[in-house]
């Protein structure tokens, strides 16, 4: 079984987040480790960051680009980051992607503006 670290160092992680009624939703998303603590990027209207806000439980897993699950979840609490820690986020993994990962976040700041995107913080449970 991976660790959290483990996973957090793989190159897409699947973000498991919960409904209200407990039905899973996973979603692939880069994801960049922050010492103890894996930092995600998302749209924020995005509807896992509404279910972020109302319940940080989720799981983490190994996956490929599509989302297809590629070994067992560990179990983290995930944050919603303000202004400052986004931009440490889209910094992080704008780095670990490389020349990818600058023109998607530069992109994306682009059409959606800087307020359009938001950092998402999970620390293992």
């Amino acid at each position: 079984m991976a660790t959290f670290q483990e996973i957090a160092d793989g190159k897409y992680v699947s973000l498991t987040t919960f409904k209200k009624d407990g039905t899973p939703v996973a979603t692939p998303l880069w994801g960049a480790r922050d010492g103890d603590r894996l930092l995600l990027w998302t749209t924020a209207d995005s509807w896992k960051v509404k279910r972020i806000k109302r319940n940080g439980t989720v799981t983490i897993a190994p996956c490929s680009a599509r989302g297809a699950v590629q070994g067992d979840a560990v179990a983290g609490l995930a944050e919603i980051l303000d202004g400052t820690a986004t931009e440490h986020a889209r910094s992080a993994i704008a780095k670990k992607y490389g020349i990818i990962g600058w023109l998607t976040i530069k992109g994306s700041a682009l059409r959606r503006g800087k307020s359009g995107t938001v950092g998402i913080s999970v620390s293992p449970a």
